[in-house]
């Protein structure tokens, strides 16, 4: 296009007359063309290629995965805890273990609480994030109020270890698990048929030996015979007065759980029990002295599923989150929410 004009201007160039006004031409000519190379064509194609129709993007994002609009200035752990689900985790897990643990078992923990709320999730037929279902959350303004001036070294770490399990997820038979954890077993954990009736493959009776140098993991409780007694009764008749009342453990499981204790003319199991008077575990000795009762529980928690003293104790022995999660849950796997 350039050479022909040039051409076409050439013999009027000849003509001194006229040479000041063919140079203004020849340089208005290119000065058009450098306009509609450089900015008019571009602008035409961007506008025809709906390059400006951005808005209503982020409100199609879904409820989990990574968004394909995150703005270029965020950082890889931003970019990955951008959805209400990875945010959701980040609060479970600040909840629910000590920003100290090691980061492997921060990460078993993420993807353990994913798990859980994606299968609850999947239950209930939405995809929205459902907050009562049973998991501890705290808000970004608790965890500052929580952490104080290791707010800033605390968020980063836990966030860290929920982004780098972006989007991951436990499945048994490619279904989410029910991803139950408790805060330490008494040395093993517990068959999900002991602790709630039903028995589910993948939470099986395993060591958890860790446990057993957790803090606080014997714990002493005196409950005076008359509370026991008014807590017990409302399981049914106990037969006996506070003052005749005797707790004898007749039956434990493998795991060391007890299975059946006699309360009285009653028998109860060792959840009836933990749940009635408020204790550790359903793993404890008990002993009638006078007018109380002194037990001694191993652990806290109900014993099913990950273990996550336990599971501190494995990241220690240089386990992965995959290796402390595969050793908790029986013949699981790994997949991705998106």
């Amino acid at each position: 296009m350039l050479s022909q004009v040039l051409s076409s201007l050439l013999p009027h160039m000849l003509n001194k007359r006229g040479c000041v006004d063919m140079i203004k031409k020849i340089l208005g000519a290119i000065l058009l063309y450098g306009i509609s190379v450089t900015i008019l064509l571009p602008l035409l194609v961007t506008l025809a290629m709906g390059g400006f129709q951005q808005s209503r993007i982020m409100e199609a994002k879904a409820v989990y995965g990574l968004s394909d609009f995150a703005k270029t200035e965020k950082t890889q752990t931003d970019t990955a805890l951008d959805t209400e689900l990875e945010q959701y985790v980040l609060g479970v897990v600040s909840a629910e273990m000590p920003a100290l643990f090691p980061k492997e078992a921060l990460k078993a923990q993420a993807v353990a609480a994913r798990t859980y709320q994606v299968r609850k999730m999947q239950e209930a037929g939405t995809k929205n994030i459902r907050y009562d279902v049973g998991q501890a959350y705290h808000s970004p303004e608790e965890r500052k109020q929580k952490w104080g001036s290791h707010a800033a070294e605390y968020e980063k770490k836990i966030s860290q270890a929920v982004a780098e399990t972006k989007g991951e997820i436990m499945v048994y038979e490619n279904q989410p698990i029910l991803a139950v954890f408790h805060a330490q077993s008494s040395g093993k954990t517990e068959d999900s048929e002991n602790v709630w009736t039903e028995k589910i493959p993948y939470l099986r009776s395993v060591d958890s030996h860790g446990d057993l140098s957790a803090p606080n993991h014997a714990a002493e409780t005196e409950i005076s015979a008359k509370s026991v007694w008014q807590k017990l009764s409302s399981y049914g008749d106990l037969g006996v007065s506070a003052e005749e009342l005797q707790l004898t453990i007749k039956k434990r499981t493998k795991a060391g759980y007890i299975q059946q204790i006699a309360a009285g003319k009653l028998t109860l199991t060792g959840k009836q029990v933990r749940e009635a008077l408020g204790l550790r575990s359903a793993d404890f000795t008990v002993e009638r002295q006078a007018d109380h009762f002194l037990f001694v529980t191993k652990g806290y928690g109900h014993g099913a599923g990950m273990s996550q003293c336990g599971a501190a104790a494995l990241a220690e022995e240089g386990m992965t989150y995959h290796d402390i999660l595969s050793h908790y849950y029986t013949g699981i796997s790994f997949e991705k929410t998106a």
